[in-house]
């Protein structure tokens, strides 16, 4: 790969965000890539928004993605797509996690998160990810290694699921390895 690959991850605390985060960048570092990678902690520890940053490629010199130049956005509630999407442009794809976190200020329908979404990008995905997790395997809390698995399958992110499998055995204590892989796997039955 020549470019550096620009991954922008957003959520909420709480739902594995920092661990999908570690995954990514162990894999891309497993892969011999350079990597850099930033996490931007709102209240995390009070379900607050959570952003964090991975690039990698050949060599990397700032953790910083600028506006309108990631790959990959992975959006782990709807919500927090908007604000993930200031760093999409016309060719990032999208990835969003088909849940919401109620809030006090009261929340946006899912088609005006959908025609904000497609304003920036022709490739926007929602994906009923902590649905099929919590449905197949009785957490949700994995949701964002499916979306993960998710981007794989679809060959919108340039790993090697091997790699992965890998990183999340490095990353994760083993209790959490067969879980963490069931999910990564159950994304293939959801590929476009």
């Amino acid at each position: 790969m020549d470019k550096t690959f620009n991954i922008v991850i957003c959520g909420v605390g709480g739902q594995g965000l920092v661990t999908l985060l570690n995954v990514l960048a162990r894999a891309a570092f497993i892969e011999g890539y350079d990597v850099k990678t930033s996490e931007l902690h709102g209240l995390s520890q009070r379900g607050g928004s959570v952003e964090a940053y991975v690039r990698f490629g050949r060599r990397v010199w700032s953790p910083i993605i600028s506006k309108g130049t990631a790959d990959l956005v992975i959006a782990l509630e709807e919500q927090e797509a908007l604000n993930g999407a200031r760093f999409a442009g016309k060719k990032s794809v999208i990835l969003i996690n088909r849940f919401q976190t109620p809030t006090l200020s009261g929340d946006a329908s899912f088609e005006q998160i959908r025609q904000e979404l497609t304003k920036v990008s022709e490739k926007v995905f929602f994906v009923g990810a902590s649905e099929i997790c919590q449905k197949e395997l009785g957490v949700e809390v994995v949701s964002g290694i499916y979306l993960l698995g998710y981007a794989l399958h679809n060959n919108y992110l340039p790993l090697k699921k091997e790699n992965v499998i890998e990183a999340i055995k490095k990353t994760m204590p083993e209790k959490f390895w067969e879980l963490n892989i069931k999910a990564l796997e159950l994304a293939k039955q959801s590929t476009k």
